[in-house]
């Protein structure tokens, strides 16, 4: 019988915590964005355009970097306030690499550490029934 392995991740344009669901206690693997907008540097002469350039850019390699992780696990819940849950799950089902992964995306708050463990454990816990 097949291992299934379960991922849980936490996202924003920003960062990601990533919580595999096991039987252990949940420990974070944050990845953090290479974008950083501080409205300070948007001010020290590069154009808009260059700056969502370097932001796409950016985004992308976060994006890329989340998905070779998720390739290792069947099922993965996105959660998180912004909306690049959706855009990271968008640019996943896109690639037929991934299209053995059970996806959900479920909106959430802001959350603390102990709060994020409790809607993985909770949101694993409820789909094994």
């Amino acid at each position: 019988m097949k291992t299934e392995k379960k991922l849980g991740i936490w996202m924003d344009h920003s960062t990601a915590n990533l919580m595999e669901f096991t039987s252990d206690p949940i420990d974070i693997k944050p990845i953090e964005s290479a974008f950083n907008h501080d409205p300070k540097a948007d001010a020290s002469g590069g154009s808009e355009n260059e700056m969502h350039n370097k932001e796409q850019h950016n985004e992308a390699g976060y994006y890329k970097k989340l998905g070779t992780i998720i390739k290792e696990y069947n099922e993965v819940v996105l959660f998180g306030p912004t909306n690049a849950k959706v855009e990271l799950f968008n640019l996943l089902k896109a690639d037929h690499a991934y299209a053995g992964i059970k996806f959900e995306i479920m909106p959430s708050d802001k959350m603390t550490d102990n709060q994020q463990h409790a809607f993985v454990r909770a949101h694993f816990s409820r789909n094994q029934l």
